[in-house]
């Protein structure tokens, strides 16, 4: 037995050195203190472009106080799953609200994004069922359609013609359309309108996981369905609530009778621990501000619009992207890991992002801006990005 075990691990050993060798190990890093423009990570002071806090909210000192106040009223933990006893009333406040503010009839919260979407898609869809997929979407809802034994058919990012002739073919009954809303590693929005259509041709479901739209698109910020316009009671609407609000958890909106199926049925809902109900005040704080602070939308607009002005001409390539998310592709992992370890030298945050989170051959660097950002430093990260190509082409041409 003892033999067999380290088997196992000097095998596991050799697979972490393959990814070094590959540049794809993974490090987490230790920050201290608030998020926000600047961060303390590794015991120094960098200005950072890192974040999901778009709206610079993680550290508004409303959300502080709603957080206390619950905190007050409700103690630390829940105690309980919702079904038992852990859905407090200030849970079912900010389901109320949530559902009222994306304009569906009812909402359920879960605790994360990725529970979300592990817990719908499988009460949704099943053995005999089918998932439509875009190329992109996040990691969890590739895991929720392949936890759903469903059948699993992906199509090619944003190409709603191949996904309708998968469609056309299709003989399974009300088959499932999911897709992000904002991709996260791209910036782009996905082509809503025509995916309801196509849902409402072939008789299917459309989840929408819109992490990073809410708070950022549409009137008030309520999210991409919104920025179109749509509505329809074959809409599941997702929604996480750690990014542009502020805080932590996501919910889902939808019909009513949709949603009382999650709530008996999804069993990341049903088996977890509620979410402490301090979190649940501090995000009623964050709809409010959310609602009625539309400088912030307006802020991070002219800051993506500003980046975009000052990297014009770079050696690489900015995808297209009006959202908070600007991707820089550089394609090489080593390039990209490179360029970060440049942009740090000069005091300055942005991640390498590298497979499999991307596909092979497009690391980038992943620059997410936040209202909270000024002018000012966006124009020092444009000058630092262009220092670092200016370095990169030198190093190359010796």
């Amino acid at each position: 037995m003892a033999e067999s075990t380290t088997d196992l691990l000097v095998e596991m050993g050799g697979r972490l050195r393959h990814l070094e060798e590959q540049n794809l190990l993974r490090q987490r890093r230790v920050v201290d203190g608030p998020q926000g423009p600047t961060l303390v990570i590794d015991g120094k002071t960098y200005l950072a472009f890192a974040s999901n806090d778009y709206l610079g909210l993680a550290n508004h000192p409303a959300l502080l106080a709603g957080a206390r106040d619950s905190l007050e009223q409700f103690g630390v933990g829940a105690g309980a799953s919702a079904l038992i006893t852990g859905h407090t009333s200030v849970n079912e406040q900010l389901e109320a609200e949530l559902a009222a503010f994306v304009g569906a009839p009812r909402a359920l919260h879960f605790s994360t994004g990725y529970m979300a979407n592990l817990g719908i898609i499988p009460a949704l869809v099943g053995p005999g069922d089918i998932v439509f997929s875009d190329r992109l979407n996040h990691a969890c809802i590739i895991d929720g359609a392949r936890l759903s034994g469903a059948q699993f058919r992906v199509y090619a990012h944003g190409d709603v013609a191949q996904l309708e002739r998968l469609l056309a073919k299709n003989t399974r009954p009300h088959p499932l359309i999911v897709t992000d809303g904002v991709f996260s590693m791209d910036g782009d929005i996905a082509p809503l309108p025509e995916l309801l259509v196509l849902s409402e041709k072939y008789d299917a479901w459309l989840l929408v996981d819109d992490a990073h739209g809410f708070g950022v698109l549409g009137p008030q910020g309520r999210g991409s369905l919104a920025h179109f316009g749509l509505a329809s009671p074959r809409v599941l609407y997702m929604a996480t609530l750690g990014k542009a609000a502020g805080v932590a958890g996501a919910f889902v909106a939808g019909h009513g009778t949709v949603i009382e199926w999650l709530l008996q049925r999804a069993r990341t809902y049903v088996f977890s621990t509620a979410s402490p109900p301090m979190l649940s005040g501090a995000l009623l704080v964050a709809l409010a501000v959310i609602g009625t602070e539309d400088w912030r939308r307006v802020h991070l607009g002219q800051l993506v619009k500003r980046l975009r002005e000052g990297l014009v001409g770079l050696p690489w390539q900015l995808l297209p992207s009006e959202t908070a998310i600007q991707p820089l592709v550089l394609g090489d992992n080593q390039l990209a890991l490179d360029v970060m370890a440049d942009l740090r030298a000069q005091g300055i945050w942005v991640p390498a992002i590298r497979p499999p989170t991307v596909r092979k051959g497009t690391a980038r660097l992943r620059i997410s801006l936040s209202a909270a950002h000024s002018v000012e430093q966006v124009d020092q990260l444009v000058n630092a990005l262009r220092g670092a190509a200016g370095r990169m082409s030198e190093g190359l041409a010796r």
